[in-house]
């Protein structure tokens, strides 16, 4: 989608500002009842894409992302507008800098539209904990998007953005890209830098794109990854995945794990992944199950892992440097006072259990175990990619539930990840494609299959992913 447009750009057979009045007039139309936008900056947009056809007009190239429209989650910092982060204690907060990314988008010439909405935080499964009320899924209005980055996946969905940024710290990007029919990639940590992020889990936060087509994802991670020094896990890109984009799938040695096939899975989604499995046998590639120690402890990682990071990272909203502030007799109740208002219940609920396990007596019984329970895991992805090139599971082990379904039992939305964390824990890349549909209740509901490979080859996941996208057009 993004090439073919593009190519209309060059040929003039569209303009950038003719392109964005037709995204900001669908997000009239659509948003306030699927509430994936918190902000709209059509002054900005119009603004950008004029320039964009400015430079056309004078027969100079533009970049593949030039004069594209796009949106982006509301925990990157953009100095145009608010920053909330789906949080009411930052509902004024205006960012002084650009996120990293945001500021290559900028440079590159792509339109922003506007920030999308997304659990407080980024603490959610289904963007039921946004401050600024749930985003439903544009397949069907009575379910959920998906969490935590839900506006971003639901505005690409029901065509309101092109593309669009998420942020996935245990499956944010590929939860709402399985339930809204996307295509989501999460790269691998360190490929795209965090600086400018709103964060929740320091060592789990990853930001990545949501897209029509693996194609597609493939252009705008070439635009967003690469080397900053403000963040040291970032590396130098070495190579271009749109130009080495290729379907692959003969000879592809796929593992297969068992795990995220058994009981729990629903009927439907087993019988779509297993249909899938069928035709990657059939067209070359081999097939074989896998089996990774300790990967049962991962969501129990993860959950201790990031709310003891999100307890630490979330001591700076204290209504003294920014955000919402109520102002009390002293500064200890002025504090508290704020946080007590600023803060939804899910974001308590996890800065409470991460201070606890970093408590006194507490800290290496708990975060420095499940850091070593971490790296037990990672050790057995490292040797399971020793021989296998790719994991094939599914993304989420049902379709999107409907809003407010698992609101009264938050383990139970925590289990919603059970087969997206383990990316996560192990810092690898993985992507959501959509292998199918199910019929639920008289809907047709998207499901998504996950695709996971070694750290750095995200180039591997794109092909074998473009093979499989192929196979059901």
């Amino acid at each position: 989608m993004i090439k073919e447009l593009h190519q209309k750009l060059v040929e003039k057979k569209i303009s950038s500002v003719e392109l964005t009045k037709q995204y900001l007039k669908r997000i009239k139309e659509r948003n306030s009842e699927i509430n994936a936008f918190l902000s709209v900056d059509e002054k900005g947009a119009l603004e950008n894409a004029r320039k964009v056809d400015q430079k056309i007009a004078k027969g100079k190239d533009i970049g593949m992302l030039e004069g594209i429209p796009y949106a982006v989650k509301d925990n990157f910092c953009v100095t145009d507008g608010v920053t909330t982060a789906g949080s009411k204690i930052l509902e004024n907060y205006k960012a002084p800098y650009d996120n990293f990314v945001i500021g290559k988008l900028k440079k590159a010439g792509a339109v922003l539209l506007g920030k999308t909405n997304m659990d407080e935080f980024a603490m959610g499964t289904s963007t039921e904990n946004s401050a600024y009320g749930v985003v439903k899924n544009p397949i069907d209005l009575e379910r959920v998007a998906g969490g935590s980055s839900g506006g971003s996946a639901a505005a690409v969905s029901d065509e309101q953005a092109v593309w669009s940024l998420g942020s996935d710290t245990g499956g944010s990007i590929r939860c709402p890209a399985s339930f809204c029919g996307t295509v989501g990639m999460k790269p691998t940590y360190g490929r795209v830098s965090r600086s400018g992020i709103i964060a929740m889990a320091s060592s789990y936060d990853q930001i990545g794109p949501f897209t029509k087509s693996v194609e597609d994802a493939a252009i705008v991670l070439d635009e967003i990854c690469g080397k900053d020094s403000r963040d040291n896990t970032t590396i130098v890109k070495e190579i271009n995945f749109l130009n080495n984009l290729k379907p692959e799938i003969e000879g592809v040695k796929i593992g297969i794990l068992k795990e995220f096939l058994g009981e729990d899975v629903n009927p439907e989604v087993k019988r779509i992944i297993e249909n899938k499995i069928k035709w990657a046998k059939k067209n070359g590639a081999e097939v074989v199950d896998v089996e990774i120690p300790g990967i049962k402890y991962s969501l129990a990682v993860y959950y201790l892992m990031i709310c003891s990071e999100i307890s630490s990272n979330l001591a700076r909203f204290d209504g003294m440097r920014y955000g919402v502030q109520i102002k009390a007799d002293n500064i200890l109740d002025t504090y508290l006072k704020s946080r007590e208002k600023g803060l939804g219940d899910e974001v308590k609920r996890r800065i409470i259990l991460g201070t606890y396990a970093l408590s006194a007596g507490y800290k290496d019984a708990y975060y420095k175990k499940a850091q070593q329970v971490r790296d037990l895991i990672k050790g057995g992805f490292k040797k399971v990619f020793e021989e296998v090139d790719l994991i094939l599971t599914p993304t989420m082990m049902g379709p999107a539930f409907k809003i407010g379904e698992k609101c009264a039992n938050p383990l139970e939305l925590y289990l919603v990840d059970i087969s997206t964390v383990p990316v996560n824990v192990a810092m690898l890349p993985a992507i959501s494609i959509s292998a199918g549909f199910a019929s639920i209740d008289g809907k047709k509901l998207p499901i998504g299959m996950q695709l996971i490979g070694p750290w750095w080859q995200e180039q591997s996941i794109l092909n074998t992913a473009l093979a499989f996208e192929n196979s059901s057009k």
